[in-house]
């Protein structure tokens, strides 16, 4: 991150805590890192480590790296693999990448865009995936509420009034969510409304600042020599616009005026504004309801299969093609950067709104993925409200079933999440099976929490979500450098970013050991993890420290050398057919 003393930088600030942008190789969000040039009065630049450090042996780089370099270089070399799916419910994900291309999954079943379902699997035209938030005209779902929203609109006219003490137990379960989602949504649209007036604030004090500077130099021209030769001394004011225009002249090219520096202003505020704007719009409106019009499914039944779009890429598949890029980007094509695995296909499921994604479109994703051939899904996604938590757990359920791990993100709330909300999770809503009093765990399931690549107090990544019980494992996520759409590279990070590299990890073993089943995976990998005790920093507790394997089921960070040496002493639970499926 870039580091500030002077206000926080907005477009940091307000994205979106699935994960944060670092700095980006693509023209369209060039003009966003501008912003440090009218927000601070001293820049200091993060020194970002090399674009493939998560793929470095952390014995030799001394950073979190997962040591896949090493492991392609020996373990791997010459051993023979099969091709695994890996499913990215997400998104979408730009198939058309030159890094992914070559590597999407496609289904040989289908003949595209002739309007028929010629596999019969319910889905017309599902070329490389699904999109689970499109309509069958071919619109798409961008923007969606958040649950906490939709929960609060569901409830109101049944709690607004309600006394709690004449409430039912069932009802008093109701109850307490509906409060909970009240609280979210209320608190959240306050700080909002604060938001735009800081940011409108900000915007006047850069602007004012670079004003005086326009004073001061009256008819003389806009070059730095007239611009250093003003006198500053005792005034703040003054001091301020001579470094935003220093800042300005020496890094963008093409400011000839003060009227283009007050564009540049204007523009890069205005995207501060928008997404704050956005949260009260969309993400806290309980009025805001956009899928009836354009998905058009009947939303109250959650086992609802076949509505939809083929459209897997989605208007916006930001977000989805960096995690696709994590997992498989095609390795040594001399393009952008590695992928973890060398033999994978991905298959893109869309089913996440720039929003929160609804647990109905999430079950469905993931039969759909189990359906057609996947063996591991990633999902890079989380909230901390669920709508029908159970409809998720027989999906998972149906997955176990058919040997498919599903691979998910912590989130980055800087929580433990033994103590706080966060869903989707590994529990089962209600007991199954023989034991009807016990709930379960699931299996196939593995929660993955992000790291830095510092190896010091603050190996875990500020930002990520923790727990002893209920997070296994930690992976590279801070400064992940991926594919983006358009053919753009990016640094991102998020623990959306750690699980695709266990994800990665997991399509590894699976390719070279088929015979392993998905809960021996997922043994092996937190069993193979590296430990360790130092003591670090605890997210979101003010400076207080922990040992590092007293965060985690494995207290360990994912390694994929240690995990094939591991799976080579494994013997496979699962019998392989080596009759080779044609959607592979």
């Amino acid at each position: 991150m870039y580091k500030t003393g002077f206000p926080a930088l907005l477009f940091c600030e307000f994205l979106p805590l699935r994960e944060y942008i670092i700095t980006i190789k693509h023209k369209i969000m060039r003009f966003l890192t501008l912003l440090i040039c009218f927000l601070i009065a001293s820049v200091s630049y993060a020194q970002h480590p090399a674009e493939d450090w998560y793929h470095t042996d952390p014995s030799e780089s001394n950073m979190h790296g997962v040591a896949t370099h090493t492991l392609y270089k020996t373990l791997l070399k010459d051993r023979a693999s099969e091709t695994v799916i890996v499913a990215i419910i997400d998104s979408g994900v730009d198939h058309l990448h030159e890094d992914l291309k070559d590597v999407m999954w496609v289904n040989d079943d289908e003949i595209p865009d002739n309007g028929i379902d010629d596999d019969n699997n319910g889905y017309v035209d599902d070329i490389h995936g699904w999109n689970f938030i499109g309509g069958p005209d071919g619109k798409n779902l961008n923007k969606d509420t958040y649950e906490a929203t939709r929960l609060y609109g569901k409830l109101k006219y049944k709690y607004e009034n309600a006394v709690e003490s004449k409430l039912t137990k069932e009802q008093k379960k109701e109850y307490a969510v509906y409060l909970r989602a009240k609280e979210s949504v209320e608190s959240n649209r306050e700080s909002a409304m604060k938001s735009l007036e800081r940011i409108e604030g900000e915007q006047k004090t850069v602007t004012d600042a670079v004003k005086a500077v326009q004073m001061a130099l009256d008819t003389n021209a806009m070059t730095m020599a007239n611009i250093d030769s003003i006198d500053a001394t005792d005034n703040p004011q003054m001091i301020t616009g001579k470094r935003i225009m220093s800042n300005v002249m020496t890094r963008e090219e093409g400011i000839g005026s003060f009227d283009d520096v007050y564009e540049l202003i204007e523009k890069s505020f205005a995207d501060g504004r928008k997404r704050v704007q956005d949260r009260l719009d969309y993400a806290y409106n309980p009025d805001f309801r956009p899928r009836p019009e354009i998905v058009g499914d009947n939303y109250a039944d959650s086992y609802e299969k076949g509505y939809g779009n083929n459209d897997s890429k989605g208007p916006d598949s930001f977000h989805g093609t960096h995690v696709a890029g994590i997992v498989a980007a095609t390795r040594n094509n001399d393009l952008g950067m590695d992928g973890i695995a060398d033999n994978v296909k991905i298959m893109s499921v869309r089913a996440v709104p720039d929003g929160d994604e609804r647990d109905k479109d999430v079950a469905n994703a993931i039969i759909y993925a189990v359906d057609n051939g996947a063996s591991i899904i990633n999902m890079s996604f989380g909230k901390g409200f669920s709508w029908d938590k159970k409809a998720v757990d027989d999906a998972v359920a149906y997955a176990q079933k058919n040997d498919v791990l599903l691979v998910h993100a912590a989130g980055n709330s800087a929580q433990n999440n033994d103590t706080e909300f966060n869903y989707p999770n590994d529990k089962y809503e209600k007991a199954r099976g023989f034991w009807f009093w016990k709930k379960k765990k699931m299996k196939n399931w593995i929660e993955v929490g992000a790291l830095s690549h510092k190896v010091e107090e603050n190996s875990i990544a500020r930002f990520s979500n923790y727990g002893k019980e209920n997070v296994d494992i930690f992976a590279p996520g801070q400064e992940i450098y991926a594919t983006i759409p358009e053919d753009g590279y990016a640094y991102l990070q998020g623990t959306s970013m750690a699980s695709p590299v266990v994800a990665g990890v997991a399509a590894i073993l699976r390719s070279y050991f088929p015979s392993l089943k998905a809960e021996q995976v997922k043994e092996i990998l937190l069993n193979s993890s590296v430990k360790s005790s130092m003591d670090v920093v605890v997210p979101g507790m003010d400076g207080e420290k922990k040992p590092f394997n007293e965060l985690s089921v494995s207290g360990g960070m994912v390694n994929a050398y240690r995990a094939v040496e591991m799976a080579m002493k494994t013997k496979g639970k699962k019998k392989v057919n080596k009759k080779k499926s044609n959607k592979a």
